[in-house]
């Protein structure tokens, strides 16, 4: 299964690493790889050489992927970190909510 509890657009908080503690926007999700790439999180140096006429090349910075176990979503409405739970709603289908105590919002 390439399931991950992470989705395109979710915010959330660095569990470990060197960007620990921070906050960012999912960018990129690959679920066959379990890896995620946060806006701001992760930046390494890449070598880009000029493809065209006129390009210029350097170093420049770029986000790279992490692991989807190093992040966790933060809940829009409390703003704290949680697991997102499912809720099945009464037409069958379901959607994400906030696990922490007298939360309950979708995300």
């Amino acid at each position: 299964m390439n399931k991950l509890h992470i989705k395109k657009g979710d915010t959330v908080i660095v569990l470990s690493g060197k960007d620990k503690g921070k906050k960012g926007k999912v960018l990129e999700v690959s679920p066959k790889e379990q890896k995620v790439i946060v806006e701001g999180i992760n930046m390494v140096t890449k070598h880009v050489k000029p493809r065209k006429m006129g390009d210029v090349g350097g170093i420049v910075k770029v986000e790279g992927a992490m692991y989807a176990c190093k992040v966790m979503a933060v809940c829009p409405k409390c703003g704290k970190p949680t697991r997102p739970a499912h809720k099945f709603l009464n037409d069958g289908s379901k959607e994400r909510v906030c696990k922490n105590a007298g939360c309950g919002e979708t995300f």
